[in-house]
Protein backbone atom coordinates (compact mmCIF):
# COMPACT_ATOMS: atom_id res chain seq x y z
CA UNK A 1 0.00 0.00 0.00
CA UNK A 2 1.23 3.55 -0.67
CA UNK A 3 0.13 6.10 1.14
CA UNK A 4 0.09 10.32 0.29
CA UNK A 5 -0.50 13.32 2.26
CA UNK A 6 -1.23 16.62 0.85
CA UNK A 7 -2.49 19.87 2.28
CA UNK A 8 -4.31 21.40 -0.82
CA UNK A 9 -4.88 24.91 0.49
CA UNK A 10 -8.00 24.94 -0.74
CA UNK A 11 -9.68 22.17 -3.32
CA UNK A 12 -10.65 24.43 -5.65
CA UNK A 13 -7.34 27.08 -6.08
CA UNK A 14 -5.47 23.10 -6.26
CA UNK A 15 -7.54 22.05 -9.05
CA UNK A 16 -7.32 25.21 -10.78
CA UNK A 17 -3.79 25.90 -10.05
CA UNK A 18 -1.12 24.68 -13.33
CA UNK A 19 -4.64 22.93 -15.12
CA UNK A 20 -3.42 25.09 -18.09
CA UNK A 21 -0.18 22.83 -18.52
CA UNK A 22 -1.59 19.62 -16.75
CA UNK A 23 -0.02 19.92 -13.95
CA UNK A 24 -2.24 20.17 -11.33
CA UNK A 25 -3.84 18.30 -8.64
CA UNK A 26 -6.43 16.44 -10.71
CA UNK A 27 -2.97 15.56 -13.44
CA UNK A 28 -1.44 14.91 -10.14
CA UNK A 29 -3.77 12.03 -9.04
CA UNK A 30 -3.92 10.86 -12.67
CA UNK A 31 -0.45 9.87 -12.44
CA UNK A 32 0.38 8.86 -8.66
CA UNK A 33 0.75 5.66 -7.59
CA UNK A 34 -0.95 6.19 -3.94
CA UNK A 35 -3.72 3.50 -3.44
CA UNK A 36 -5.10 6.82 -0.52
CA UNK A 37 -4.45 10.05 -0.90
CA UNK A 38 -5.40 12.47 2.41
CA UNK A 39 -6.51 16.26 1.87
CA UNK A 40 -6.52 18.82 4.19
CA UNK A 41 -7.42 22.48 3.89
CA UNK A 42 -10.18 21.48 1.34
CA UNK A 43 -12.14 24.67 2.46
CA UNK A 44 -15.08 23.60 0.85
CA UNK A 45 -17.91 21.61 1.76
CA UNK A 46 -18.78 18.42 0.34
CA UNK A 47 -20.58 19.25 -2.75
CA UNK A 48 -18.19 21.73 -3.58
CA UNK A 49 -15.50 18.69 -2.97
CA UNK A 50 -17.03 16.57 -4.87
CA UNK A 51 -17.46 18.77 -7.78
CA UNK A 52 -13.40 19.61 -8.20
CA UNK A 53 -12.85 16.36 -7.70
CA UNK A 54 -15.15 14.67 -10.34
CA UNK A 55 -13.45 14.00 -13.09
CA UNK A 56 -10.84 11.76 -10.61
CA UNK A 57 -13.82 10.72 -9.22
CA UNK A 58 -14.76 8.88 -12.59
CA UNK A 59 -13.64 5.87 -14.20
CA UNK A 60 -11.77 7.56 -16.53
CA UNK A 61 -10.10 9.99 -14.09
CA UNK A 62 -8.85 6.70 -11.78
CA UNK A 63 -12.53 5.54 -10.34
CA UNK A 64 -11.24 6.64 -6.61
CA UNK A 65 -14.01 6.74 -3.52
CA UNK A 66 -14.12 9.93 -1.79
CA UNK A 67 -14.61 10.22 1.72
CA UNK A 68 -15.01 13.99 3.68
CA UNK A 69 -15.51 16.28 6.25
CA UNK A 70 -16.75 19.38 5.66
CA UNK A 71 -15.36 22.85 7.81
CA UNK A 72 -17.93 24.01 10.28
CA UNK A 73 -17.02 27.72 8.92
CA UNK A 74 -16.85 28.73 5.24
CA UNK A 75 -13.61 28.73 3.60
CA UNK A 76 -11.19 27.31 6.59
CA UNK A 77 -10.39 23.01 7.42
CA UNK A 78 -11.68 20.39 5.46
CA UNK A 79 -10.47 17.34 5.52
CA UNK A 80 -11.04 14.54 2.72
CA UNK A 81 -9.32 10.72 2.17
CA UNK A 82 -9.66 8.94 -1.33
CA UNK A 83 -8.87 5.86 -1.79
CA UNK A 84 -8.50 2.92 -4.72
CA UNK A 85 -10.48 0.67 -2.71
CA UNK A 86 -14.06 0.90 -1.26
CA UNK A 87 -14.37 1.72 2.24
CA UNK A 88 -15.16 -0.25 4.63
CA UNK A 89 -16.18 2.43 7.52
CA UNK A 90 -15.86 6.09 7.72
CA UNK A 91 -15.52 8.21 11.15
CA UNK A 92 -15.75 11.92 11.52
CA UNK A 93 -13.92 13.42 14.77
CA UNK A 94 -11.26 12.54 16.85
CA UNK A 95 -14.03 11.72 20.03
CA UNK A 96 -14.01 15.39 21.10
CA UNK A 97 -17.57 17.12 20.96
CA UNK A 98 -15.58 20.56 20.74
CA UNK A 99 -14.31 19.57 16.77
CA UNK A 100 -16.89 17.18 15.73
CA UNK A 101 -17.80 19.99 13.02
CA UNK A 102 -14.30 21.17 12.57
CA UNK A 103 -13.41 19.09 9.53
CA UNK A 104 -10.03 18.45 11.17
CA UNK A 105 -10.18 14.59 11.64
CA UNK A 106 -11.61 12.47 9.24
CA UNK A 107 -10.93 8.27 9.86
CA UNK A 108 -11.52 5.69 7.25
CA UNK A 109 -10.99 1.73 7.44
CA UNK A 110 -9.89 0.44 3.70
CA UNK A 111 -8.12 -2.66 2.53
CA UNK A 112 -7.53 -3.54 6.24
CA UNK A 113 -5.78 -0.58 7.70
CA UNK A 114 -7.17 2.59 9.44
CA UNK A 115 -6.34 5.66 7.93
CA UNK A 116 -6.73 9.17 9.46
CA UNK A 117 -6.72 12.48 7.57
CA UNK A 118 -5.60 15.25 10.32
CA UNK A 119 -5.69 19.03 9.96
CA UNK A 120 -4.04 20.48 13.22
CA UNK A 121 -4.93 24.16 14.19
CA UNK A 122 -2.11 26.54 13.35
CA UNK A 123 -2.24 28.43 16.84
CA UNK A 124 -0.80 31.54 18.05
CA UNK A 125 1.64 31.39 20.78
CA UNK A 126 -0.17 32.63 24.61
CA UNK A 127 -3.19 32.95 22.96
CA UNK A 128 -6.91 31.83 23.12
CA UNK A 129 -6.52 29.93 19.33
CA UNK A 130 -2.92 28.39 20.95
CA UNK A 131 -5.14 26.97 23.70
CA UNK A 132 -7.72 25.35 21.08
CA UNK A 133 -4.36 23.89 19.14
CA UNK A 134 -3.90 22.31 22.70
CA UNK A 135 -7.14 21.24 23.11
CA UNK A 136 -7.18 19.30 19.87
CA UNK A 137 -3.76 18.08 20.64
CA UNK A 138 -5.02 16.52 23.94
CA UNK A 139 -8.08 15.14 21.88
CA UNK A 140 -5.93 13.26 19.17
CA UNK A 141 -3.60 11.89 21.49
CA UNK A 142 -6.42 10.17 23.32
CA UNK A 143 -7.87 8.84 19.98
CA UNK A 144 -4.27 7.21 19.33
CA UNK A 145 -3.88 6.02 22.50
CA UNK A 146 -7.33 4.06 21.66
CA UNK A 147 -6.18 2.62 18.58
CA UNK A 148 -3.20 1.31 19.87
CA UNK A 149 -4.91 -0.46 22.88
CA UNK A 150 -7.21 -2.11 19.93
CA UNK A 151 -4.10 -3.15 18.23
CA UNK A 152 -5.47 -1.54 14.85
CA UNK A 153 -2.82 -1.03 12.20
CA UNK A 154 -3.12 2.51 11.46
CA UNK A 155 -1.69 5.57 9.75
CA UNK A 156 -2.42 9.36 11.08
CA UNK A 157 -1.47 11.83 8.19
CA UNK A 158 -1.81 15.10 7.52
CA UNK A 159 -0.64 18.52 8.08
CA UNK A 160 0.61 18.65 11.99
CA UNK A 161 1.55 21.87 12.42
CA UNK A 162 4.69 21.68 14.83
CA UNK A 163 7.94 21.12 13.40
CA UNK A 164 9.81 18.18 15.88
CA UNK A 165 12.85 19.14 16.00
CA UNK A 166 15.49 21.41 14.80
CA UNK A 167 15.65 19.06 11.58
CA UNK A 168 12.45 20.00 10.67
CA UNK A 169 13.02 23.18 10.34
CA UNK A 170 15.27 25.50 8.54
CA UNK A 171 15.02 29.02 10.65
CA UNK A 172 14.72 27.12 14.15
CA UNK A 173 16.64 29.89 15.68
CA UNK A 174 14.16 32.44 14.44
CA UNK A 175 11.20 30.43 15.34
CA UNK A 176 11.68 29.36 18.89
CA UNK A 177 8.92 31.48 20.74
CA UNK A 178 6.16 30.78 17.26
CA UNK A 179 3.57 28.17 17.45
CA UNK A 180 4.92 25.95 15.54
CA UNK A 181 8.14 24.80 17.24
CA UNK A 182 6.79 26.13 20.51
CA UNK A 183 8.87 23.37 23.24
CA UNK A 184 5.79 22.28 24.60
CA UNK A 185 4.41 21.55 21.17
CA UNK A 186 7.74 19.43 20.82
CA UNK A 187 7.45 17.51 23.52
CA UNK A 188 4.21 16.89 22.60
CA UNK A 189 5.18 15.32 20.04
CA UNK A 190 7.89 13.49 21.47
CA UNK A 191 5.05 12.10 23.85
CA UNK A 192 3.32 10.69 21.56
CA UNK A 193 5.63 8.92 19.75
CA UNK A 194 6.87 7.66 23.22
CA UNK A 195 3.53 5.48 23.42
CA UNK A 196 5.00 3.59 20.22
CA UNK A 197 3.55 5.67 17.14
CA UNK A 198 6.59 6.09 14.46
CA UNK A 199 7.46 8.86 11.74
CA UNK A 200 7.62 6.65 9.13
CA UNK A 201 9.58 9.68 7.03
CA UNK A 202 11.87 10.07 9.59
CA UNK A 203 12.05 6.89 10.18
CA UNK A 204 13.58 6.76 6.86
CA UNK A 205 15.54 9.92 6.68
CA UNK A 206 17.72 10.06 10.28
CA UNK A 207 19.22 12.71 11.42
CA UNK A 208 19.40 14.96 8.27
CA UNK A 209 17.67 18.16 7.68
CA UNK A 210 13.79 17.48 6.29
CA UNK A 211 12.75 16.71 3.83
CA UNK A 212 10.96 19.70 3.69
CA UNK A 213 6.98 19.62 2.60
CA UNK A 214 6.19 23.30 3.65
CA UNK A 215 7.34 26.31 1.97
CA UNK A 216 6.22 29.85 2.42
CA UNK A 217 4.93 31.52 -1.03
CA UNK A 218 6.79 34.47 0.31
CA UNK A 219 10.60 35.40 -1.22
CA UNK A 220 13.21 32.84 -1.82
CA UNK A 221 11.69 30.12 0.56
CA UNK A 222 11.26 27.50 -1.91
CA UNK A 223 14.23 28.30 -3.78
CA UNK A 224 16.47 28.09 -0.64
CA UNK A 225 14.96 24.79 0.81
CA UNK A 226 14.04 27.12 3.50
CA UNK A 227 11.07 24.79 4.91
CA UNK A 228 9.17 23.03 7.53
CA UNK A 229 8.79 19.11 8.07
CA UNK A 230 5.17 19.68 9.42
CA UNK A 231 3.45 16.99 7.45
CA UNK A 232 3.61 13.45 9.09
CA UNK A 233 2.70 9.84 8.65
CA UNK A 234 2.71 8.77 12.32
CA UNK A 235 2.19 4.81 12.14
CA UNK A 236 1.57 1.57 14.53
CA UNK A 237 4.61 -0.68 15.28
CA UNK A 238 3.23 -2.84 12.35
CA UNK A 239 2.77 -0.50 10.08
CA UNK A 240 6.75 1.04 10.48
CA UNK A 241 8.14 -2.18 10.11
CA UNK A 242 6.56 -2.45 6.66
CA UNK A 243 7.64 0.91 5.53
CA UNK A 244 10.26 0.07 2.15
CA UNK A 245 10.43 4.04 1.27
CA UNK A 246 8.96 7.50 2.70
CA UNK A 247 9.43 11.12 1.26
CA UNK A 248 8.33 14.05 -0.20
CA UNK A 249 7.41 14.76 -3.75
CA UNK A 250 9.23 18.50 -4.01
CA UNK A 251 8.08 20.09 -7.51
CA UNK A 252 11.27 20.79 -9.80
CA UNK A 253 10.58 24.06 -9.76
CA UNK A 254 8.44 27.47 -8.11
CA UNK A 255 6.02 27.63 -10.53
CA UNK A 256 5.35 24.67 -11.03
CA UNK A 257 3.89 24.21 -7.22
CA UNK A 258 -0.10 24.05 -6.80
CA UNK A 259 -0.02 23.87 -3.16
CA UNK A 260 2.68 25.55 -0.54
CA UNK A 261 2.67 22.20 0.66
CA UNK A 262 4.00 18.74 -0.76
CA UNK A 263 2.70 15.73 -1.59
CA UNK A 264 4.41 13.35 1.25
CA UNK A 265 4.57 9.77 0.13
CA UNK A 266 4.59 6.12 2.26
CA UNK A 267 4.91 2.97 0.66
CA UNK A 268 4.61 -0.04 2.93
CA UNK A 269 5.22 -3.79 1.49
Amino acid sequence: MIVTTINVNGIRAAVRERSADNLGLLAWLQNTRADVVCLQETRADDGQLADALGPALNPAGGGWHLASAAPHVKGRNGVAVLSRTPFDDIRIGCGAVEFEAHGRYLEVDTAGVTIASVYFPTGEAETDRQREKERFMAAVAARMKQLLAENREAVLCGDWNIAHTEHDIKNWKGNLKKAGFLPEERQWLSDVLATGWVDAVRQMHPGVAGPYAWWSWRGKAFDNDAGWRIDYHLVTPGLAGRVVSAGTERPAAYALRWSDHAPVTVEFA
